[in-house]
């Protein structure tokens, strides 16, 4: 429906002064009403469909992945700054620790793509997969990425190479979801086989497998203190395990809707969860309760991500927004 801020233009019949005063004055209050921010957040990015969000290491940058591309935006003054892409379905992007490149998958070439971050251009197509790439993240030090695909497959790659490195199989289905922990020592995966595994990066071997969730995992995150990992997944919750004793610890239940993303805050002690049930939650990790159920997304919410200062939580949804909300104290 278009917005009756936007409908003025359509009016063919004259009208009397009075009349076009009046009804500037409610198109104003309905617009108003329809631009409203929802309670606890700061600003509305209209990126189109969005799939993954990410932000720069110093926090200026937010790269937005989307059902037509990747594009950048300012996060000083929410507009976007340059699209990278946009010929193609993304469903990941992931900085650089250093913030200079820029990684994205999703298209159905099977490819993960590289961009310089500062010139804005593409640097290379990563080739190995034989189907869509769901997921990438880099390692710690810069040195690798890591890609989860359709495939079942999870591969490394050498980023000053651009080669394909090793290939770790071990999933019977898609993998959604790959991250890092912080020393970079061990890599989680998230499948449709309703598995999480743990891999040693340097050994490139399976080193565990954790059972729990009933249905897909969608997503998969480690604390930035490395000792927990959290999991979302198809069965409506969020799962927290513990990294040492490889060992759910915690299985955090109040969406309605499958939760398709999870995020840490830098200080390790909030997890945010985005879900279909179009709301964002936030939960205190240490005391394994929800703390904020943030609702304004019209649709299901497939990322989250807190900023680097943790101040923010930036949520990605269908709805075609991308929602910016204050969790600073």
């Amino acid at each position: 429906m278009t917005p009756p801020c936007r409908r003025l233009h359509a009016l063919r019949a004259p009208l009397r002064p009075t009349h076009v005063a009046a009804l500037i004055g409610l198109t104003l209050f309905l617009c108003d009403i329809a631009l409203a921010l929802p309670d606890g957040a700061i600003a509305r990015l209209d990126t189109g469909s969005t799939q993954a969000v990410a932000y720069s290491p110093d926090g200026r940058l937010l790269a937005v992945a989307t059902s037509d591309g990747v594009a950048l935006w300012d996060t000083r003054t929410h507009e976007r700054a340059v699209p990278l892409e946009t010929s193609a379905w993304m469903t990941s992007v992931a900085f650089s620790p250093d913030g200079a490149t820029l990684a994205g998958s999703g298209s159905y070439d099977s490819t993960a793509k590289l961009w310089d971050a500062v010139a804005h251009q593409e640097v290379a197509a990563l080739q190995g997969h034989s189907a869509r790439i769901l997921s990438v993240a880099f390692s710690p030090d810069g040195a690798t990425l890591a890609s989860g695909s359709a495939d079942t497959t999870v591969r490394l790659w050498d980023m000053d190479t651009r080669q394909e490195i090793a290939a770790l199989q071990g999933h019977s289905d898609w993998v959604h979801s790959v991250a890092y922990s912080p020393d970079g020592a061990t890599l989680a995966s998230g499948s449709g086989d309703r598995t999480v595994k743990l891999w040693d990066v340097a050994a490139r071997q399976e080193i565990a497998t954790l059972q729990g969730h009933s249905s897909r995992v969608w997503s998969v995150a480690f604390s930035p203190d490395g000792a927990t990992l959290a999991s979302g997944s198809e069965d409506n919750t969020a799962r927290l395990w513990d990294v040492a004793g490889r060992r759910e610890i915690a299985a955090l239940q109040s969406h309605s809707g499958w939760v398709y993303a999870v995020a840490f805050s830098p200080d390790s002690a909030i997890l945010a969860s985005g879900s279909g049930d179009r709301t964002v939650r936030l939960w205190d990790v240490a005391g394994r309760r929800e703390i904020a159920a943030l609702r304004g997304h019209e649709g299901w919410v497939y990322s989250v991500v807190f900023s680097p200062d943790g101040e923010t939580v930036a949520s990605g949804s269908v709805d075609g927004t991308v929602l910016l909300w204050d969790t600073s104290p």
